[in-house]
C-alpha cells in the first residue's frame, strides 16, 4: 500500500507541475489571440492633396474590410506633376487608400448641386489634372461643388473595388451634405474615359443605403441623382438590365476617330432609352479621345460643356433653391 501511495503522490505532483506551467504560460499570453494574417487590419499611407491646402477625405475607415493589402499598399501614392509646371499634379498611381478631394464652389455662387469627378487613365493611372482639377475649377465657377475621386486602379477590379469606392464617394458626400452645403437630392457623377466606366457602373448598380448600419456613411444612398459620361469606355459590362429608377444621364464622345468609346456610348444610350430613362446623347463628327473640357481649337466637340450646362438647367439641377 505504501508503494502505491508513493506512486499516486508522485503522479499527482508531476501533473501539478505541468498544470502550473500551463497556467503560468496562459497568464503571460495576450487576452485575445492575434488575428490570422489575412484578417489583420492594414495601415495605409494618407493621400496628399492634389491642390495645396485642399481637404482630402479618405473613403474607408481604418481597418475596413473593403481595404486590401495588394502589392504596394504600404507605399504612398505617386503624384506625377506637369513637366512645365511642377506645382500641377497631372496624374496619380498606386492608389490603395481611395479618397475624394473637396472643392467647394464660392459661397456667393454655390447652388447646392454636387458632382463626383472621376478621371480616366485606363484603370492604370488617374488623370486628375485635365480630368479632375480642371473640371472641379470649371464646375466651381458654375456654382457647383466638386469632389475629385481617387478610385483604386489595377490590379484592383474596376467593377468591384473601384465601383465600391465610387458608391462610397456618393454616400460620403451625402453624409457631409449639411457641412459642405450640398443638396443631397442633387448629387451626381461626371466620369471621363475609365472614370466614365465608373459613372456607368454606378448608374446601373446602386442602393438606397443600409438604415441599420452602425456606419452613418453606409446609411446613405449611393444612387446618383444624375450621371455624365464623357468619352466613356469599358472592357465588359452587361447593359441589358437597367433599373427602373436609373438616373437621368448625359453622354458625349467623338465619333469616327474615337470609335471604340463612341460605340459604347451609343450602346449605353440605347439601353437607357429602351428603359425609358431620360437620357441625352451628343456624338461629334471628330475630336479624338481625351481632352477634358479643352476648346479643341474651336471644333464642335469643344462645346460639349455648354451642352452639359443646358442639360443641367433643363433638369433644374442648377437651381439655387435647396431641395433638402
Amino acid at each position: 500500500m505504501r508503494a502505491i501511495a508513493k506512486r499516486w503522490i508522485g503522479v499527482n505532483f508531476t501533473w501539478a507541475l505541468v498544470f502550473g506551467a500551463l497556467v503560468a504560460r496562459a497568464a503571460d499570453a495576450p487576452a485575445t489571440a492575434p488575428p490570422a494574417e489575412g484578417a489583420r487590419a492594414i495601415t495605409l499611407p494618407e493621400p496628399k492633396p492634389l491642390v495645396p491646402g485642399a481637404t482630402v477625405v479618405t473613403l474607408w475607415p481604418k481597418g475596413s474590410p473593403a481595404l486590401r493589402a495588394l502589392p504596394g499598399y504600404d507605399k504612398p501614392e505617386v503624384l506625377n506633376v506637369s513637366k512645365g509646371n511642377p506645382e500641377r499634379v497631372q496624374s496619380v498611381v498606386n492608389i490603395h487608400n481611395p479618397s475624394i478631394e473637396v472643392h467647394l464652389a464660392p459661397a456667393e455662387k454655390a447652388n447646392g448641386m454636387a458632382v463626383i469627378v472621376a478621371a480616366g487613365g485606363g484603370n492604370q493611372t488617374c488623370n486628375v489634372g485635365g480630368e479632375g482639377i480642371d473640371i472641379a475649377q470649371w464646375l466651381n465657377g458654375l456654382g457647383i461643388h466638386a469632389f475629385v475621386e481617387r478610385y483604386r486602379l489595377r490590379p484592383y477590379g474596376s467593377a468591384t473595388d473601384a465601383l465600391a469606392d465610387t458608391q462610397r464617394s456618393l454616400r460620403m458626400v451625402r453624409a457631409h451634405a449639411k457641412e459642405w452645403g450640398v443638396d443631397p437630392k442633387r448629387v451626381g457623377i461626371m466620369g471621363f474615359s475609365a472614370g466614365g466606366e465608373q459613372a456607368a457602373w454606378v448608374t446601373l448598380k446602386f442602393d438606397e443605403g443600409d438604415a441599420k448600419s452602425a456606419d452613418p456613411v453606409e446609411r446613405e444612398s449611393c444612387r446618383p441623382d444624375f450621371s455624365v459620361l464623357v468619352y466613356a469606355g469599358w472592357q465588359r459590362m452587361d447593359v441589358s438590365e437597367v433599373p427602373k429608377n436609373a438616373p437621368p444621364t448625359f453622354l458625349t464622345s467623338a465619333g469616327v476617330d474615337d470609335a471604340f468609346h463612341a460605340r459604347q456610348t451609343v450602346e449605353f444610350y440605347d439601353a437607357l432609352f429602351k428603359a425609358q430613362i431620360p437620357v441625352e446623347l451628343h456624338i461629334y463628327g471628330h475630336g479624338g479621345h481625351g481632352g477634358g473640357i479643352s476648346p479643341r481649337k474651336g471644333i464642335p466637340m469643344g462645346t460639349w460643356p455648354e451642352r452639359f450646362v443646358e442639360w443641367a438647367k433643363d433638369l433644374k439641377l442648377m437651381d439655387a433653391k435647396t431641395k433638402q
